[in-house]
């Protein structure tokens, strides 16, 4: 939002300097973003030609002699056609940057003519795009003095970063109103319009539209016989000021509007309407050539103001072509209308228009201001452009309902910290335009119509601390801890921060994708629920929020397989939805290899074919990479079971599932599901998983953080080797629990080390070979020891799956 200084003074009575004024409003919340405070023009003097004769080699140029009221004329030589003797324009010496050319000025030569300064057009200065001649002022222009101050040029520019949620500052009456509000002055108060009115409007507006919050209220006048030139120059300089280009005085009163008063206006030549305007939503397929010269396609969403003729405007964004004012505009048609934020938004995002009426509608303008708004820009229209103003014709508008907020005064001293007593808080509310009314300690606070964010009492405690003074709060030392070994982080924190470390020194990436996906692959992966969708989502593709990381981690694996970098392991610790309560938000941990990007490197390398390099990665490195999640966790791998099967988008044979005990799922793994592989429009060797880290328990609470001793055995470990014939169902898991069940004290690790399958085991059989591990405690176990031991391991694997030692 920008502003001139003098156009805030307009609206603000107050001594403060430029300095003061931007401290102020970055302190009340309205941040200062930049600053122009037209340094850039002081160089500029006005000046008198004394003498101007023909340059001896060029008939078009001039040898001017200068008068710049410091004594000693200066040699200029000049291009421009009204170049004369005693011509005032305005001059800049060498040395100084002018702005319309992008140009610091030097000493120059001219066909062989020395030059010493210029005399400027209004284009090197910035002030319009003529460039047919310099500048020609009035001959009693002060020779020597600033050309800036005299042309209004040295009126500093003010930027601010305005916050969505304050519509009110969209205009520069409301941020006078909190300048004052906050001390800095007073708000001037403002002469209601005052005109004679003669018949009627003719044309009539009718709301047709099956929601009435689509267009609340339409106020519209018919001005007659009015003479649309340029706009006088104070209304022009300030408009170009902000980055606006004057068109003519019609539509410069408007966008004037839209920035003193926040209320955008529109202004229809009558002589192109015909028969009545009419709200409605567009037909599909309609069409409207826009004021942007753009021609749009509209659907029912879009709500417009059409004729007999059909589309005239967009509702709340653009006017059209075909209605718009020219010089030739005698009558004039002067809209003010309320329209729904949100459908404005929608619209405007669709069809890609950004405008200042747009920026200012989707925030919500002063529904209060729609009538006085017509008032004020008639009285411009009057006042500039002449003509007679017929009576208004208002339709729809219902009138504004006061929201009344119940306002502790407490809350500011809760919230803030700050002692602010009944009084101040008040005061400060009344001043910001609040109705405050109630005894005691709780206030009854009216919201003004121009306030639409404020909504509850934490609003109101906001409003007193920006204007009291966010500078008034105290720094203040956080408490002292009793115990300084305390734990601060939770312990999902710590899994969050432990899992990512665990993944990337596997060789994993970490990878942040979006939170929304498409429906299609929301479904795909247990989601879509209506309960997921949003209701205002960024692009079509992103209607729903994820219920898993893995389809934004395989689309992002995609995306890098097609730029050429196929070999890929990345991972992602986030959220997931599996609902819209904070207790259906999981935290995950999710990641996916591709190609060949295993453990122990990537690609086609010679050394690494021994080693399990350049294979495709494969369920077994998915499972992998879960445990080491798991074991990182501090989850006790011991009592982790592994278990067949999986979600419909792994490889129904090629995945499983991690539990702790029968009931907690602590992850899945595998590779994908070719269906799930197409749907994601994804190829390649792929394999992922999924740890859930709020699934696991919270640990049992230790009696000190200090390390257990270190206790070592001095014996030697010894590994006994068993193979076992069991049907081709049975897993191997269950032959590892049932041998290490055997002696949970002596035996430390029981591991697979060879699978056979032929038809020297029969039908349905195959061969599973362990290691076991086994480390003596207290003494050397003898043959006795480890033939008792043998047999319990046996007899435990053939109780629980009925297979037999390999002979």
């Amino acid at each position: 939002m920008k502003f001139t200084l003098s156009w805030l003074r307009d609206h603000l009575e107050t001594e403060a300097s430029l300095t003061e004024i931007c401290e102020r409003l970055t302190a009340i919340g309205l941040e200062v973003e930049d600053v122009d405070d037209k340094a850039l023009y002081k160089p500029f003097v006005i000046a008198r030609v004394i003498a101007a004769e023909k340059h001896p080699q060029a008939d078009r140029l001039r040898v001017l002699k200068v008068d710049t009221g410091s004594g000693e004329p200066v040699q200029v030589v000049c291009g421009a056609p009204n170049a004369r003797e005693g011509l005032v324009g305005a001059f800049v010496a060498p040395g100084t940057y002018v702005p319309g050319i992008d140009v610091t000025l030097a000493v120059g030569t001219i066909r062989g003519v020395e030059s010493r300064g210029m005399m400027c057009s209004e284009k090197e200065l910035n002030i319009s795009d003529n460039h047919d001649g310099i500048i020609d002022l009035p001959a009693d222009a002060p020779i020597g003095t600033s050309f800036a101050a005299y042309a209004g040029l040295d009126d500093p520019i003010i930027e601010i970063n305005l916050t969505p949620n304050r519509p009110d500052c969209t205009s520069i009456r409301g941020i006078a109103r909190d300048l004052a509000a906050s001390g800095l002055g007073r708000l001037k108060d403002v002469k209601a319009p005052s005109f004679p009115v003669e018949g009627e409007t003719p044309t009539k507006v009718v709301i047709d539209l099956d929601d009435a919050a689509l267009c609340p209220g339409f106020a519209l006048r018919l001005v007659r016989g009015v003479k649309n030139g340029p706009s006088p120059r104070w209304m022009q300089q300030r408009l170009i000021a902000i980055g606006l280009r004057p068109i003519n005085a019609l539509v410069d009163i408007t966008n004037y509007m839209t920035f003193d008063q926040g209320r955008p206006m529109h202004v229809f030549d009558a002589a192109k309407v015909k028969g009545n305007l009419t709200v409605r939503r567009a037909h599909d397929g309609e069409t409207v050539l826009a004021l942007d010269q753009r021609e749009y396609k509209l659907g029912p969403a879009n709500v417009v103001i059409a004729d007999d003729n059909g589309v005239e405007s967009i509702g709340g964004i653009m006017g059209g072509e075909h209605s718009g004012c020219d010089e030739n505009t005698t009558d004039v048609l002067i809209e003010s209308a309320l329209w729904d934020p949100m459908n404005v938004a929608r619209t405007g995002r669709t069809l890609g228009i950004i405008t200042d009426a747009r920026y200012r509608f989707e925030r919500g303008v002063d529904p209060e201001y729609m009538a006085p708004g017509l008032e004020r820009t008639t009285e411009l229209v009057l006042e500039l452009c002449g003509g007679v103003a017929a009576k208004a014709d208002v339709v729809g508008y219902q009138g504004h309902q006061t929201k009344i907020v119940p306002f502790p005064v407490s809350e500011v001293k809760r919230l803030t910290g700050l002692d602010i007593d009944r009084a101040e808080s008040a005061d400060i509310l009344t001043r910001l335009g609040f109705a405050v009314g109630g005894a005691g300690e709780t206030l009854s606070v009216g919201v003004p119509s121009w306030r639409p964010d404020v909504d509850g009492k934490a609003d109101l405690v906001e409003e007193v601390l920006r204007i009291h003074g966010v500078d008034n709060i105290r720094p203040t030392p956080l408490e002292k801890l009793s115990s300084v070994n305390g734990k601060i982080l939770t312990t999902l924190q710590i899994r969050t921060r432990t899992a990512k470390r665990a993944l990337a020194a596997r060789g994993m990436l970490e990878a942040v994708t979006w939170s929304f996906i498409p429906e299609a692959h929301a479904k795909l992966f247990g989601g879509g629920q209506p309960a997921l969708k949003l209701a205002n989502p960024i692009a079509a593709d992103m209607s729903d929020m994820r219920p898993s990381l893995l389809p934004g981690l395989l689309s992002a694996a995609q995306r890098n397989a097609d730029k050429g970098y196929g070999d890929v392991a990345i991972f992602e610790v986030s959220g997931t939805y599996e609902g819209d309560t904070p207790e259906a938000q999981r935290r995950v941990a999710g990641g996916i290899r591709r190609g060949t990007a295993s453990l122990n490197g990537a690609g086609r390398l010679w050394s690494n074919a021994t080693r399990g390099g350049g294979k495709p990665v494969d369920v077994f490195d998915a499972k992998a990479d879960a445990l080491a999640v798991i074991e990182a966790c501090g989850v006790p791998m011991a009592n982790v079971q592994i278990e067949r099967g999986a979600p419909g988008w792994y490889h129904p044979g090629r995945s499983g599932t991690i539990k702790m005990g029968p009931k907690i799922v602590l992850g899945t793994f595998g590779e994908f599901h070719p269906r799930a592989l197409e749907t994601l429009d994804v190829t390649g060797a792929l394999c992922g998983f999924e740890v859930y880290l709020d699934a696991m328990q919270e640990p049992k609470r230790k009696a000190t953080r200090t390390k257990p001793a270190l206790d070592l055995s001095a014996l030697q470990a010894v590994k006994r080797d068993f193979a076992f014939v069991v049907d081709r169902t049975v897993e191997a898991g269950a032959i590892l629990k049932a041998a290490a069940s055997a002696d949970r004290k002596l035996i430390v690790a029981v591991n697979v080390f060879d699978v056979f399958e032929g038809a020297s085991l029969g039908a349905d059989k195959k061969s599973v070979a362990i290691e076991v591990v086994i480390q003596p405690i207290e003494k050397t176990l003898t043959d006795e020891d480890f033939d008792v031991l043998t047999a319990k391991i046996v007899g435990n694997v053939t109780k629980t799956t009925g297979g037999t030692l390999r002979a």
